[in-house]
């Protein structure tokens, strides 16, 4: 009497099929994690411009170009956060900082990912002025 040993394992077919699966969520991967890495330094440079001595008395313009010189150490690219996104809004003797931008990564050929940032900050609470 022979005895059947069932086997074990993946198939070519089904070896392909999973590289296919893991391969698209690599790529995926590598196209949206660059683009939180710099929202997340958009984010350090508005803490550290909170963080410097009289952030809320700083006009809008000050506060743009210290965002700007702080986002060229943060490795953010000038161009993602146009000067239109960032903007100053003054209420009750409080100072928020808004920074509100879109960015467009191309993906598979005609496909496009977009993300929407929209972060913002009282630069006269806790560490403002």
């Amino acid at each position: 009497m022979k005895m059947h040993r069932k086997t074990k394992g993946i198939t070519l077919i089904g070896f392909a099929i999973l590289l296919c699966v893991v391969g698209f969520f690599a790529y995926l991967a590598m196209r949206l994690v660059p683009m939180y890495i710099e929202y997340f330094g958009v984010v350090k440079a508005m803490n550290q411009v909170r963080t410097d001595g009289g952030a809320a008395s700083k006009t809008l313009d000050q506060i743009r170009r210290d965002l700007h010189f702080k986002f060229d150490t943060e490795y953010v690219d000038n161009d993602a956060v146009p000067p239109s996104a960032i903007t100053l809004k003054r209420e009750a003797g409080a100072a928020t900082l808004r920074i509100a931008y879109e960015k467009r990564v191309p993906f598979v050929y005609n496909l496009d990912i977009v993300g929407s940032f929209d972060k913002s900050i009282n630069l006269t609470g806790p560490g403002g002025d």
